[in-house]
């Protein structure tokens, strides 16, 4: 493949992102318009369905009203994993994205987490118009620290490709 070939498919892998960050947003702020009321059933559903899963693929044997007892009590802890796998997830897409002008890796890094962090704020501005949910800053930290859980981790995997690729062409030659 050509230079300006590679060239071109970084620039639309990068632009891709860019879009998919500003999709993504549109998500996050679709869960944040859910009422209480809705928006718990979505989360007890969930996790639900994840202990009952867990159950059958482990071949547990667990009443349904043992596994409804286990995701009532994870059910908190889920949400606010949700939150940081949501968060994290639009880091990594701003960082892709960012990618396309030259900066340093902090930079970069840095630019992702703190826009991230920004939305993080205004996602839980926009929850104090929505009845029966409330902003609050913990929840932007926890939206803030999944930012920099996925940048982070996102720039290792690259790191770690990188050096295996660098490993199997020296091998080669």
């Amino acid at each position: 493949m050509k230079k300006s070939e590679e060239k071109f498919g970084m620039v639309l892998l990068r632009n891709l992102a860019g879009v998919l960050a500003i999709v993504w947003m549109c998500v996050i702020f679709a869960f944040s318009a859910q009422e209480k009321e809705e928006s718990g059933e979505v989360s007890a559903s969930f996790t639900y369905h994840m202990v009952s899963s867990t159950r059958t693929f482990f071949h547990l044997d667990l009443s349904d009203e043992r596994v409804k007892e286990i995701a009532d009590a994870i059910e908190g802890f889920v949400r606010k994993v949700a939150h940081m796998v949501e968060y994290g997830t639009l880091a990594v897409l701003l960082y892709i994205w960012i990618g396309q002008w030259e900066m340093s890796f902090l930079r970069r890094a840095g630019t992702a987490v703190g826009a991230t962090a920004v939305y993080a704020a205004t996602d839980e501005i926009h929850q104090y118009f929505v009845p029966g949910r409330a902003g609050r800053f913990s929840d932007v930290c926890i939206d803030s620290a999944g930012a920099l859980a996925g940048v982070v981790i996102f720039a290792l995997l690259v790191r770690i490709v990188e050096h295996v690729r660098a490993r199997r062409l020296k091998h080669e030659n």
